[in-house]
């Protein structure tokens, strides 16, 4: 009888432990080298040779180009989230609406999502292109200009068509988390809304955000993550030139790590972004819990 109650007791543990493993190997034992080789000694052939305490995190730091570098990871995770919400947001509104031609319409806003990174960034790269892009060629043969522009004469407009880049493949993400928000609203409140005289406006505040809210957070809380790490799109573009001037945080430390064999400082600098991550994700989490608990 004992050992039966035993093994009831500890049948849950014994089906979570794939899953335990799982997570040791692939998740919790890299996350444990890297903060390993951050606070090593590593040769350029990535051996290490011993403890080097924080020298790596000043080295990154003190460099001239990492607090560009911070400040583009920023603006590029801010403005791509932001606008991506927001997009994708008011698309979910719309395909949640009954007209023809809506599977067509979800089949199109799901397309980006379900292309390669790399492939979809290579095809913006050859739209703009000054000499033998398909918008100059387009914009050429309408007649609109007369001789071919060039759409990244900056650094500034290079990083201004990487972000969006990353908006328009973030789009499908959000719209399909917000949709699924959207159809398990009851159709009876709207309904009500509509006979106590309340207008679009008024519904979408007083029951659609409110109710799709733990949709928004966790999409939102998903796409940080996914946009902050995004390597494909910077690299495809501009690999982080001219001077780093467009690099992010995840390209400037595969730079550092396989260009320049700086295994040390590419790993503090992952940290880094680790550690910003987790702090902006929980800042966000926290915020969006409390507001929850204040609304109710």
């Amino acid at each position: 009888m004992k050992k039966k109650n035993l093994l009831k007791a500890a049948s849950p543990y014994i089906w979570l432990l794939p899953s335990i493993l799982l997570m040791t190997v692939f998740i919790l034992f890299p996350i444990f080298e890297v903060f390993r080789t951050s606070l090593s000694e590593v040769s350029r052939a990535g051996i290490i040779k011993g403890f080097a305490g924080l020298d790596n995190f000043k080295k990154v730091v003190t460099g001239s180009t990492f607090g560009m570098v911070l400040k583009n990871t920023l603006v590029w995770t801010i403005v791509v989230v932001g606008l991506s919400t927001l997009i994708g947001f008011a698309l979910a509104l719309m395909l949640n609406n009954e007209f023809r031609g809506r599977k067509v319409a979800r089949a199109i806003v799901v397309f980006p999502w379900a292309t390669s990174l790399i492939i979809q960034a290579g095809v913006w790269k050859f739209i703009i292109n000054p000499d033998y892009g398909t918008l100059n060629t387009l914009l050429l043969k309408l007649g609109l200009i007369s001789s071919p522009v060039n759409w990244t004469p900056t650094p500034g407009a290079y990083f201004a068509w990487e972000c969006w880049v990353g908006i328009f493949v973030t789009i499908p993400f959000v719209t399909f988390c917000v949709l699924s928000g959207l159809q398990s609203i009851d159709a009876s409140y709207y309904e009500s809304a509509t006979v106590d005289g309340a207008g679009f406006w008024q519904k979408l505040f007083n029951i659609t955000i409110p109710l799709v809210k733990s949709s928004l957070t966790v999409s939102t809380v998903l796409n940080i993550i996914y946009v902050f790490n995004s390597f494909p799109i910077v690299w495809t573009i501009t690999k982080g030139d001219p001077a780093n001037r467009t690099d992010t945080l995840v390209t400037y430390l595969y730079k550092q790590a396989f260009y320049k064999g700086r295994t040390g400082e590419a790993a503090a600098i992952s940290v880094i972004g680790f550690l910003i991550l987790c702090v902006c994700a929980s800042v966000y989490m926290i915020a969006s819990l409390r507001k929850e608990e204040q609304d109710e």
